[in-house]
């Protein structure tokens, strides 16, 4: 089961999950398991409007002071927002009625994370920036490498490290990446494997290009992070674990030049 609330709007490369953020969606999903929450919650958003008090009382068959007491719990909880308005539009004396609508925020319960709509928005920019001589394919690859890079640069600029080690840089990605869902475990200083894949169980229908994805989006927050001593790998394991391996690289030689 993934734990995280993703609030709408929010571009998915610019979307981690975060602790607060997942302590905000159990007390969402708590606030949510008394009946007469959800039954006024549901209410409030399909009416598509602002909700007194009075109404949402009435919608579950209570007292308004009752449903004064849960209406808040569920702002507490955030998820609904409220105010005082006026709902006939006529101002009159003395203080407006206190009126609730649902809050942005999408919530969701998984565990491990299932970051479907980082996947998504990686999808959707492929097809709207490719032309008739890009496949689709490559498309999608190379906008996981750029998504990856955007993000790796901003986390080089925000901590600005310097020269990075193989350790500091594996440190750097890991914590990216673990915002992302992936899970990373560190099992030796010089290596990282990714013991979840946030897109599963997508891969079930298209794993060569998810894998491809992942390894694509996992090198671009290399190259942001000039993490030039590191590299992303294809190692396929069974399972939901990712298929992609972040390693120490072993420096290139040039090849030796034959002697006449």
């Amino acid at each position: 089961m993934t734990i995280g609330v993703k609030v709408d709007g929010v571009k998915s490369d610019e979307t981690a999950i975060t602790a607060q953020d997942t302590d905000s969606s159990i007390r969402a999903v708590a606030a949510l398991e008394d009946q007469l929450r959800r039954g006024m919650y549901v209410f409030i958003r399909q009416a598509r409007r602002p909700i007194s008090r009075d109404e949402a009382a009435g919608a579950v068959g209570i007292s308004r002071k009752l449903a004064a007491f849960h209406l808040d719990k569920l702002v507490e909880a955030g998820v609904l927002n409220a105010r005082y308005e006026s709902l006939s539009g006529i101002r009159k004396v003395g203080r407006a009625p206190k009126v609730y609508e649902p809050s942005k925020s999408d919530i969701r319960v998984n565990i491990p994370q299932r970051r479907h709509d980082i996947l998504a928005g990686i999808l959707l920019d492929a097809v709207a920036s490719t032309d008739p001589t890009e496949p689709a394919r490559s498309a999608a690859v190379r906008i996981a490498e750029e998504d990856g890079r955007t993000l790796g640069a901003r986390e080089r600029e925000r901590t600005r490290p310097g020269r990075l080690s193989t350790e500091r840089a594996l440190g750097l990605t890991a914590q990216i990446l673990a915002d992302r869902g992936f899970e990373p475990i560190r099992d030796t200083p010089t290596r990282l494997r990714l013991h979840d894949c946030p897109f599963h169980p997508l891969t079930t229908k298209g794993s060569g290009l998810v894998c491809e994805i992942n390894r694509a989006f996992c090198g671009g927050v290399l190259a942001g992070l000039a993490a030039s001593t590191v590299e992303a790998a294809l190692e396929p394991r069974a399972g939901s674990t990712c298929c992609v391996e972040l390693r120490h690289a072993e420096p290139t030689r040039p090849a030796s030049r034959m002697s006449r």
